[in-house]
């Protein structure tokens, strides 16, 4: 018995082959990868809050039904000059919340309205880009941790379904006699915000 023992002996010597404990998202090959991961989350979460806000607005100053076409992407234009202006009003004329609720409306009153349900729907595109190139820039730089892909490409289709169930609330405004929205496709495109 050359060397004397300690009764903590495990405790107290220091081992070289641990490792550190990581989190599953600290797992990416790359080391920005919880970086990048929560800068991208936590821009996309600001923006939906964003999006409810000016979702709500948008509610609140009665301009969902303004724009009465479903165009994703060349609906990103606005009018630009008189004539177009009065194609898209002359849309808005066709709707019963026109011709019931807000028959006589000007010109400068339309575009009140329509400035909110566009900004609305640009706000959208902008999170959906931002979700486009956020996970194009993840995948390729290889920092998606493995097994994220199918949650992250989830929440992109969520979001995709969120503008979907939008245009199926905006459509059951636009026929009939209703002035307004169904409630439940209003209750369904906040609920899934």
């Amino acid at each position: 018995m050359s060397t004397k023992r300690t009764i903590f002996e495990d405790v107290s010597e220091k081992s070289t082959d641990a490792q550190p404990h990581v989190g599953v998202i600290d797992q990416g090959q790359n080391t920005g990868a919880r970086a990048a991961i929560r800068a991208w989350m936590i821009l996309l979460f600001l923006l939906v809050w964003a999006m409810i806000l000016v979702g709500g607005l948008t509610r609140l100053t009665d301009s969902g039904l303004s724009i009465t076409e479903w165009r994703p992407l060349t609906g990103a234009l606005p009018p630009m000059n008189d004539a177009a202006w009065l194609v898209e009003f002359e849309k808005y004329k066709q709707i019963p919340e026109y011709q019931l609720q807000n028959m006589g409306m000007s010109m400068s009153e339309f575009k009140f309205i329509y400035w909110w349900e566009w900004g609305h729907r640009q706000l959208g595109r902008f999170i959906g880009l931002v979700w486009v190139l956020g996970f194009a820039f993840l995948f390729l730089t290889k920092k998606i941790p493995t097994g994220w892909t199918p949650k992250l490409l989830l929440l992109g289709a969520l979001g995709g379904l969120q503008g979907a169930i939008g245009w199926w609330m905006v459509y059951s405004g636009l026929g009939g006699e209703m002035l307004d929205v169904a409630s439940y496709r209003l209750a369904t495109h906040l609920g899934l915000a």
